[in-house]
């Protein structure tokens, strides 16, 4: 992988918070901000730059306790993290841009969204829901209860993550001894700042508890909606998945056979060609 190194990066004052972010661009071309899952962090996204530069400039960040931002053991509040994107694009004098999230990056794309609709050229989405589901709500509460048991626990609980979220084909592929390099990688990552996961995954609790009262706040975006959700995800399955097209107006749906939850990183190639397409599609539309 060429090295690559941000235009500009800065850190967001946000109360005792140091939010860091990196931009990666001229100005010349549509900006789109990569929002991170819950255990990634910025530089995650670096494999994947180089084909997309050609395309987007490219706005990224850290939520609290990712990558190189703070990690401070204090609530979060999805709302926060999306507001934190609109203080990193004024900072580059942004008006608009493409946001794509993944995973707990969803929750804080459709944050954005309702909020903020109007800095938006398109929305996509995946493995993300946005509706009240049994399944998920247990998943959540096992995840929890890991965090919280201590480090022998949490080692434990990545090794059931990493079975869980991909897909047959990509594990194949990849082989265990990579795969377990890769979440040797996550573990050691978050081994000391376990908080920080139970302080992001906490922060869904309220806006599950606000989705009925704020359903027609979504109901009212407008903005072009991309959704790919892998065929075989066990995490959000693609039906959970699909249920987002009876809530917002105007939603393509695009299963991607053979992944699991982490499409861009198991069908790369689908992913990533079928973000350009409904970008340079939706531009002009939603404009008009």
């Amino acid at each position: 992988m060429e090295t690559l190194t941000p235009t500009r990066t800065g850190k967001l004052e946000a109360g005792e918070r140091r939010i860091h972010w990196e931009y990666f661009g001229t100005g010349q071309r549509e900006p789109l901000c990569l929002l991170n899952g819950l255990a990634m962090h910025t530089q995650a996204w670096y494999p994947f730059l180089p084909g997309l530069l050609g395309d987007y400039d490219i706005v990224l960040y850290d939520y609290p306790g990712q990558g190189q931002s703070s990690a401070d053991d204090a609530p979060v509040a999805l709302p926060e993290l999306a507001g934190y994107l609109v203080q990193v694009i004024d900072t580059l004098g942004i008006e608009r841009l493409h946001v794509m999230g993944i995973s707990y990056g969803g929750f804080v794309a459709l944050e954005f969204a309702r909020l903020y609709q109007h800095r938006l050229h398109t929305l996509a989405l995946s493995g993300i829901l946005l509706s009240h589901e049994e399944l998920f709500e247990m998943y959540e509460d096992l995840s929890l209860r890991f965090y919280r048991s201590g480090e022998q626990a949490f080692d434990l609980y990545t090794h059931y993550l990493y079975e869980k979220i991909f897909g047959e084909a990509f594990v194949r592929a990849v082989g265990r001894e990579k795969l377990e390099a890769m979440r040797l990688r996550f573990f050691e990552r978050y081994r000391d700042r376990v908080h920080s996961l139970i302080r992001l995954t906490e922060a869904q609790d309220p806006h599950f508890a606000a989705l009925d009262e704020q359903l027609p706040q979504y109901r009212a975006i407008r903005t072009p909606t991309l959704i790919m959700a892998g065929a075989e995800d066990r995490a959000i399955p693609a039906w959970v998945q699909r249920k987002i097209c009876g809530i917002l107006p105007d939603v393509r749906f695009v299963p991607v056979e053979g992944c699991g939850h982490v499409v861009y990183l198991e069908c790369p190639d689908v992913f990533w060609g079928t973000l350009r397409r409904f970008t340079a599609a939706k531009r002009t539309s939603f404009d008009a």
